[in-house]
Formats: C-alpha cells, structure tokens, sequence
C-alpha cells in the first residue's frame, strides 16, 4: 500500500482534515506550501475553488496524515468553500496583519467556520506576513484579545521566512489527536482509526466535556 502513501510504508492510524480560511491574498496558500513542501513562491496566484496539500507525519508513534485544504478567499467561491468546512477536525484562520480589514473580517469567517464545522473543532488564530513589521496594521495585543475571547490559539507567522508555520500546524495536529486518544481510550472499543484501505476517511471529533481549548497566544 505504500504507493498510495509517498514513502511512508507503515499505515496510516488517523487522517485529519484541516481547512485554511480567510480573505483573498492573506498567504494562505504559501502557509500551505511552507508547511507542506517547504516551499515559497514569490509569483503566488490566486486560488480557484478549493485546492489540498497532505503530509503524514509521526505523533505520540502514531502517522498521522494532514489533509489540508486551501479555500478560495473570493466572495464569489464562499459558497462553494463551505460544503468544505464539513468534515474538518482543524482549522487555520488566516489574516494579514499589514491589513486591517482582513483581521476585522475574521469574526466573519469564524462564524461561517462554526456554522458548517463540527462544534469541537480546533481553531488556530494566524497572523501572516509577520516579516512585515514595519508596516503592521494590527497590533499582537488585538489579535490576543480576540483568540482568547473565542477560545483560539493563536500565532503570528511569516510563510516567506518559515517562522512559526511548522508551530502552528503541529499546535493543531496535536490537540486534535489529544482529543481524539481521549476519546478512543474513553470509548474503549471504538476506534477513530483510517488505515490505507480507507483513503480519504475524516476524522470527526466526538463531543469534548472536558471544557475545550485554551486561548491566548501560543509561542
């Protein structure tokens, strides 16, 4: 089966569908490409639609494979975007803090987020372009104040320069799988498992009573 899995032999014990939201032209799609081949392209265009990125990586001795789709920040595609949020485990909202406006569009999105995503989601709040100071437009203390209003994590990243990108997904992946084992272990005989055989399966997240996530900002 390792064919359908790149060079990871072994099988795969979770998959986990992770969105990428936020207005047009915030780097979504370089985050992406960062965590996904580590790669940056300084002629990035548009996305059409909905795109996706996988990396299968270890957690706890676990292979995990992240399914991360990149949706469109065009109005026009909302509507199609959004049939995508269903399914999700995890979530990056993306704004650039060089433009307000996409910060003040993020109440927005996390709305939309929440009416199509499973109640449990884990959300991570980003702040992009953090190579760009000089010309901030959003101070860090704004965003804080929002993520832990909304119970988010929250991190300031720079696609172009790598910082805090691997950070932010691996915050994600790892609380998703946190409450996923709890979960597995509580059920006992259930199993949230995806082997090859089931390419593509999402990992919904079971009802968490132990209070949620943490906000604030994750360093």
């Amino acid at each position: 089966m390792s064919n359908l899995y790149g060079n990871f032999s072994q099988n795969i014990d979770y998959v986990f569908k992770i969105v990428l939201i936020g207005d047009s032209a915030v780097g979504k799609s370089q985050i992406l490409a960062r965590f996904a081949r580590n790669e940056f392209s300084l002629e990035a265009k548009a996305t059409i639609g909905v795109e996706f990125q996988t990396k299968t990586l270890v957690i706890d001795q676990k292979t995990v494979k992240a399914q991360i789709w990149d949706t469109a920040g065009q109005e026009r595609y909302r509507a199609v975007t959004s049939a995508y949020y269903r399914g999700a485990v995890g979530a990056m909202l993306v704004y650039d803090l060089t433009k307000r406006q996409s910060f003040d569009h993020m109440a927005r999105w996390l709305e939309e987020l929440r009416g199509h995503a499973d109640k449990n989601i884990v959300i991570m709040l980003i702040g992009n372009k953090c190579d760009l100071g000089s010309l901030r437009a959003v101070p860090i203390e704004d965003a804080q104040e929002f993520a832990e209003r909304e119970n988010l994590y929250f991190m300031e990243t720079s696609a172009l320069e790598s910082t805090n990108v691997e950070d932010a997904f691996m915050t994600v992946l790892k609380e998703i799988y946190k409450i996923i084992s709890k979960k597995t272990l509580n059920a006992g005989e259930i199993s949230y498992g995806a082997s090859p055989s089931l390419k593509g399966t999402n990992i919904v997240v079971p009802g968490n009573s132990d209070g949620g996530k943490k906000g604030g900002c994750c360093q």
